[in-house]
């Protein structure tokens, strides 16, 4: 099967990472899927991610899209579809945080933008996902392991929007099982991505990675691996669960 995959929050961390990793040619150690790199903001550096993807051999598109409105998600996946062929896989990775704060500073206003984005958008994003994708495809719901942690003293909130995302692993896998569809997660502990600097602490992947057993932060790359073994043939008895990356964490 030809893999066309979409990416949310492709354009930079963990999205971009993983976009690479599909979309390079396989003689270049990737696997080959033509990629839709959805993006809301970063206009540019989705550009130069496509221009990175092209120049290694591999075909990709950058489409903007805020996962939070229903248009923008039906649009994406019709695009996708347009530009690349018939969808085939999701690595719904879109999310967003917070400033780390004790949950009674936390605002109405960033919760609200934090449960759109991380809940009603990723929800959207499985919905279309489960409308078109063919028996033989897969989902990849990008989690953390704050789900289980809980966060506390830092984003409670963020936390608890994940652990939705966990149960939407479970939940999905079993109803579209019987269509042919995987459904899996991956659960990326502390990862040096510029989340942190949305969160108001920059320096708190290299600052906090060394508590892990490991004894590091994670590379998003090494999240990127995880996603694609997950999509791949090799994982094809593999549903529901979710695979964390986080240094033992």
């Amino acid at each position: 099967m030809d893999q066309v995959t979409i990416v949310t929050g492709g354009s930079r961390g963990i999205g971009a990472a993983t976009a690479v990793r599909l979309a390079t040619a396989v003689r270049l150690g990737g696997d080959g899927h033509r990629v839709a790199i959805g993006y809301e903001r970063s206009a540019d550096a989705a550009a130069a991610l496509v221009a990175s993807i092209e120049a290694a051999g591999g075909t990709a598109v950058a489409v903007r899209a805020d996962t939070s409105v229903e248009d923008d998600v039906v649009r994406l996946f019709a695009t996708a579809a347009d530009a690349l062929g018939p969808v085939t896989g999701l690595v719904n990775n879109a999310g967003t945080t917070s400033r780390i704060g004790p949950f009674t500073d936390l605002t109405a206003a960033d919760l609200r933008r934090v449960v759109d984005v991380n809940i009603v958008g990723a929800f959207l994003c499985a919905r279309e996902a489960a409308r078109v994708l063919p028996r033989g495809g897969a989902v990849v719901n990008v989690s953390s392991a704050a789900a289980t942690l809980g966060s506390p003293g830092e984003y409670i909130h963020y936390a608890a929007t994940k652990a939705a995302l966990d149960t939407l692993t479970i939940g999905l896998s079993k109803e579209l099982g019987p269509a042919g569809i995987r459904v899996n997660g991956v659960a990326p502990g502390i990862i040096r991505t510029e989340i942190h600097a949305v969160s108001g602490d920059p320096d708190r992947a290299d600052r906090a990675g060394p508590a892990a057993p490991l004894g590091r932060p994670g590379e998003p790359s090494e999240v990127a691996e995880a996603i694609a073994w997950l999509l791949s043939p090799a994982a094809s008895y593999v549903t529901g669960t979710t695979v964390r990356v986080a240094g033992g964490r």
